[in-house]
């Protein structure tokens, strides 16, 4: 079993944690946005109430270990690791609970590229317990507003984990999928279970917009957010996510092995 000790040396090392490599120009930056409303920052999320940029530095310093000092504008961000561990036990608690009630389930990433292989290990677990992992419009057409334009993507699952793919890849499968911020994906995977019938998740896990928006319809939702998502945390705040856990989510995806391997462990999957 990995220890807490263990797995704080790692997020440590891989820079999961402590100094990472999301710039204090970047999440300054979000929190701006998010000050704003813009729905690039929102991602899904409808606050209850108002958020000013010192309101949300004060919010990340206090969820995620950043500088609460808004004379601090440059460098790398900090997340502090005890703020990561005790949000990974929480997470692999609602992980825990779902797995109990036999829960079906529903997973999905902005971060194909990085965080596939966290959630598919997760996926896997909770399928060998008895709980359905649900993948509802696949292949449905999605589209996004993208600084590029409006762009139609394809909703795919791969391993059990919902993503977004480019349309023009070809072949499902040749490659890990884009990188999306939005909530309309979960929101079209929510629509098409209902329509079918159900099941509808007890439990969506994922980061940005699938956990923005699904925690926004209703749904009980936990994932992961860097220091310039601060739509997790302030969903957190409000009651709107379950859990927000801290933690860079650019890393190599090999670095995010280990927190699979913590939260399996943490909510009794392992067999």
């Amino acid at each position: 079993m990995l220890t807490a000790d263990a797995l704080r040396a790692h997020l440590l090392a891989a820079r999961l944690a402590g100094e990472v490599a999301t710039s204090r120009e970047t999440s300054l930056r979000s929190y701006r946005l998010f000050a704003a409303r813009d729905p690039r920052a929102l991602i899904g999320i409808d606050p209850e109430r108002h958020w000013g940029q010192r309101e949300l530095l004060s919010l990340m310093a206090a969820r995620c270990g950043v500088s609460a000092d808004p004379r601090h504008t440059t460098g790398p961000d900090v997340i502090d690791p005890e703020r990561t561990l005790a949000a990974l036990d929480a997470f692999a608690q609602r992980i825990g609970e779902a797995a109990r009630r036999g829960a079906p389930v529903l997973l999905g990433t902005g971060h194909p590229h990085r965080l596939l292989g966290f959630y598919g290990g997760l996926a896997d677990a909770l399928s060998a317990v008895g709980c359905e992992v649900l993948t509802p419009a696949q292949g449905r057409s999605v589209d996004i507003l993208t600084r590029f334009g409006l762009r139609t993507y394809a909703l795919d699952y791969v391993r059990g984990v919902a993503l977004v793919r480019e349309p023009e890849v070809g072949r499902p499968g040749c490659e890990p999928g884009a990188h999306c911020h939005s909530p309309l994906p979960v929101r079209v995977a929510l629509a098409a279970a209902a329509e079918a019938g159900g099941p509808l998740p007890e439990l969506v896990i994922g980061d940005h917009g699938w956990v923005c928006g699904a925690g926004q319809l209703g749904f009980e939702a936990i994932g992961l957010a860097d220091t310039d998502d601060p739509a997790l945390f302030v969903g957190e705040a409000e009651g709107v996510v379950s859990v927000a856990v801290p933690v860079d989510d650019g890393v190599r995806s090999d670095h995010y092995r280990p927190l699979t391997r913590y939260v399996v462990n943490r909510a009794c999957l392992s067999r």
